[in-house]
């Protein structure tokens, strides 16, 4: 059943036609707070037992940034003249080298997946757009009071893959989305946006290289989760409004989806084991910023919000649970948003 649980403070403001008040730096907008100095934070990876968010960054300043959790400080961990290389090339064959530093202003960090470890030495992975299209890969060092980003391969996609999320496999490969073709015209983007199949997903290993997932197909597959045991993926159907749940490993392949009623971007594990769909619905300047908590199992939702259109939030992308809070990122602006406790959340 679908029950809407938290409606953006600013609900009737949009439905009046106007967009609210604007935030006087990064002060909070009625109950809803921000963390700032972010560029386009399109996606967000929790690192587990700590107190440490990492964003990513779509806009012209992109960077892999380190958000503190407690005083909502950001660090820019990559590219920073403190991070470190290393090449892994038993693992990352393919790889040509370290990323171009030449890429300065073009350097765009999209989807990002943390595979943890016990020793807190983790792994990321993050979809790269610049000189190449990418999946770089690196060592997140939770460990020192100020955590470290080591750069230790990649796999350079075949064209055209565009790509946009990425997660990583115990054997250091991974499953990764082409939402569009790159080079695609306008035409292509509309059959997309009413469901055509235009995409599918992608899965790289050591040796083998790039392989197609079998029935992956889709209408731009867009964010990517996979299941403790490998043998679910969750993928964001952006233009089919839909949550997507497809086998792996399985034959015949099995594949159900749940439409949800806005355009999903990224999806995200919560703490309860369920999933945290983000997107957006509807079209500017009536877009707004959505997130829905979808059973894995049943792919029954709940909306938890529904935000307007507006200048401190712009086409939500991904959220994450820390405690009772949903932290939203954007593909657009220069924040995140932070919604209080709902009644859904555990």
């Amino acid at each position: 059943m679908r029950v809407l649980t938290w409606v953006g403070v600013s609900a009737i403001s949009a439905f009046l036609g106007t967009t609210g008040p604007r935030a006087a730096g990064c002060d909070p907008v009625g109950n809803v707070a921000f963390v700032c100095d972010q560029s386009g934070p399109e996606d967000l990876a929790l690192v587990p037992g700590s107190e440490w968010v990492l964003s990513s960054g779509m806009t012209a300043g992109g960077a892999i940034r380190l958000v503190n959790v407690r005083d909502r400080t950001t660090t820019v961990l990559f590219p920073s003249a403190t991070a470190r290389e290393r090449l892994d090339k038993k693992t990352y064959d393919s790889c040509p080298g370290p990323i171009d530093p030449a890429e300065k202003d073009k350097f765009r960090a999209h989807g990002l997946y943390l595979r943890p470890a016990r020793n807190a030495v983790h792994t990321l992975y993050v979809v790269h757009h610049g000189n190449r299209e990418s999946i770089e890969v690196f060592e997140f060092d939770a460990r020192p009071k100020s955590p470290t980003l080591t750069w230790i391969g990649c796999a350079v996609a075949p064209d055209p893959i565009g790509l946009n999320s990425v997660v990583g496999l115990p054997d250091g490969g991974f499953v990764t989305t082409n939402f569009s073709p790159r080079n695609s015209d306008a035409a292509g983007r509309s059959r997309m946006m009413a469901g055509e199949n235009n995409g599918e997903l992608w899965e790289w290993h050591t040796g083998t290289g790039w392989k197609i997932v079998p029935g992956s197909e889709s209408a731009g597959p867009n964010g990517l989760e996979i299941s403790k045991d490998g043998k679910w993926l969750y993928i964001g159907g952006w233009g089919s409004q839909s949550v997507i749940r497809l086998s792996r490993g399985r034959t015949p392949v099995k594949k159900d989806a749940v439409q949800v009623g806005f355009r999903v971007d990224n999806v995200r594990w919560a703490p309860d084991n369920t999933l945290l769909a983000a997107g957006q619905g509807g079209t500017a300047p009536s877009q707004t910023s959505n997130v829905a908590k979808v059973d894995p199992n049943s792919l029954k939702f709940q909306e938890l919000v529904r935000h307007p259109y507006g200048d401190v939030l712009t086409a939500g992308t991904v959220a994450i649970q820390i405690g009772k809070e949903l932290w939203v990122g954007s593909v657009r602006g220069d924040r995140i948003a932070i919604f209080p406790a709902t009644p859904s959340l555990p």
